[in-house]
């Protein structure tokens, strides 16, 4: 809310019925400030209907609203997408990778696989699977594979995965590419070259955030120029995905649209233009 008071838009606001309540009182509590400060009566709304028709109503009033921001689950987003009439910028589920490259320095890779998964494995731009290079597989996945299992991760690797790690791995399922868990779990698939890395994250991925690590120059390029998402990295975390710690200040959501807003949305990608030209009579001739 603040970043819309501060960007001149006013909202309106539709939470879920289990935060009704809550939702009830934080809103009475920003109406008394509103009022105190002599503020327009409308510049914040709430919509209390336990209804969830209320919701189909709202996303085709298009005449009064210009954007609309889902947050919330998967079904929630789609359905949205499917009924609105009015422009929607999605913060979809974050289904983030880190790929360990053959030429990757493999303590580094281990402690960037660790920090994007275990630090807050609930966040968006946690990482939900890691992809491994063959050439490097059988070096990389037992020391990293059992730091993970010390921290308590569930592991579903596929089975090049299971064959090297000789412990309690799970059979990774298709559908286990395609989760974002939020949780201590994590796919791992095993790649024969970095060209299959890259389609996997195209396929498999959100388009949040997706990270290389290696010391080739030439395949940190190519795989910049190559995944299709937001935020792209070369030797670092996914966690980094945030509006603060990109310097924007604070962040209303990760997009993963590209228009007119992709990746964090901070106080900018919540305004538009106008433009406004003075003149002293000028006429057009062509």
């Amino acid at each position: 809310m603040g970043l819309c008071f501060k960007s001149g838009n006013s909202v309106i606001l539709r939470g879920g019925s289990e935060a009704l309540n809550s939702n009830i009182a934080i809103f009475k509590a920003i109406e008394e400030v509103i009022k105190k400060n002599n503020l327009p009566r409308g510049v914040i709304n709430l919509i209390a209907a336990k209804d969830r028709r209320a919701v189909d109503i709202l996303v085709k009033l298009n005449d009064y609203i210009d954007l609309v921001m889902p947050r919330g689950g998967e079904a929630l987003i789609k359905k949205v997408v499917s009924l609105s009439r009015i422009p929607v910028i999605k913060h979809y589920k974050g289904i983030c990778h880190v790929y360990v490259d053959n030429y990757a320095n493999l303590n580094m890779a281990q402690n960037i696989c660790f920090n994007a998964k275990v630090q807050r494995p609930g966040v968006c731009n946690a990482m939900e699977s890691m992809l491994v290079h063959r050439a490097v597989a059988a070096k990389f996945l037992p020391g990293m594979i059992n730091r993970f299992k010390e921290a308590g991760v569930e592991i579903r690797g596929c089975r090049l995965t299971k064959k090297i790690i000789k412990g309690e791995v799970k059979l990774a399922a298709e559908k286990d590419y395609r989760t974002e868990y939020l949780d201590l779990i994590l796919s791992v698939k095993v790649v024969d070259s970095m060209d299959e890395a890259i389609a996997h994250v195209n396929t498999y991925g959100s388009h949040h955030s997706d990270t290389i690590v290696t010391d080739d120059e030439n395949n940190a390029r190519e795989f910049l120029k190559k995944v299709d998402s937001a935020c792209v990295y070369v030797n670092a975390s996914t966690r980094f995905t945030d509006g603060n710690q990109f310097g924007m200040g604070a962040e209303i959501g990760i997009s993963t649209d590209k228009l007119h807003a992709r990746g964090p949305m901070g106080i900018e990608e919540l305004t538009t233009y106008k433009y406004i030209i003075f003149g002293t009579g000028q006429i057009r001739t062509v």
